[in-house]
């Protein structure tokens, strides 16, 4: 290596070092908003209540952990977080989970892909794409973490974030949960990408309003998309009950809980 080199890299370490802290939420990126504003529930040894991750007492909570805890990553549905999620992030907390829900709607540019009115989607196909980006930077985030247990992760989505959580490619999830989902549509969000060892519980409601019309493409359930090679998997289509939500159902909640519990290690 010539000095010039040399002390070209020298001066750009010391630089590096020279760094003046976090970014301040108006110079972050789209990306790193998802994370700044997720937001986290935890077990009860460490607080309680839902706060977000950049509030500087939930930060200091979690790496203050004393030990790793298994960590759930929550995906929401394609309007943002609801009070329906919150209240599933506290059950799993209170089962022993560090929920992390990163907030697709923190972007500055993050258009709706559905239409709550009409009860459909698809209008901004690339926000699936964004969804996908915003787990990734949620692992990358996670991986110097005192708090978060690598051996025990879980992928839980709803909605457009079950969509989500079925099409992530990656195989640090455990386990995966898909609610109000049916893994049915178009060819370019059809069927599971994830690993085919990987347990996945689907739930879903018989007469969703979402999936439920006539010629739907959307009809159906996860199930069809198992396959011999997925052992432990289970998909559960709810026949009480009516609209679109399945996980204010307390009998949802205890399904997913004990699913979790069961693929922990």
């Amino acid at each position: 290596m010539t000095a010039p080199r040399l002390l070209f890299l020298v001066a750009a370490l010391l630089l590096a070092g020279c760094a003046t802290g976090p970014t301040p939420p108006d110079k972050m990126s789209d990306l790193e908003l998802t994370w700044f504003k997720a937001e986290t529930a935890v077990p009860t040894a460490l607080g309680k209540g839902v706060a977000l991750m950049g509030d500087p007492d939930r930060k200091a909570l979690l790496e203050g952990a004393p030990h790793k805890f298994p960590v759930v990553v929550y995906l929401h549905g394609c309007t943002g977080i609801a009070d329906e999620d919150r209240d599933l992030m506290r059950a799993l907390a209170k089962a022993g989970y560090v929920v992390v829900a990163p907030d697709s709607m923190a972007r500055k540019f993050r258009p709706l892909q559905c239409s709550s009115w009409y009860k459909e989607g698809g209008y901004n196909l690339f926000v699936f794409d964004f969804r996908q980006a915003e787990i990734n930077f949620a692992l990358q985030q996670m991986v110097a973490s005192k708090w978060a247990d690598w051996d025990n992760l879980f992928l839980v989505g709803v909605s457009e974030g079950g969509l989500a959580a079925a099409h992530f490619r990656g195989d640090v999830f455990r386990a995966r949960v898909i609610t109000q989902w049916t893994c049915h549509g178009s060819t370019w969000v059809r069927g599971i990408d994830g690993p085919e060892d990987t347990p996945v519980l689907a739930i879903v409601r018989h007469d969703d309003p979402w999936y439920d019309k006539d010629g739907s493409q959307q009809a159906g359930d996860c199930g069809a998309y198992f396959g011999p090679k997925r052992p432990g998997s289970r998909s559960v289509v709810l026949e009480k009950g009516h609209g679109h939500s399945v996980i204010g159902d307390d009998s949802v909640v205890r399904q997913i809980v004990e699913f979790l519990d069961r693929n922990r290690k």
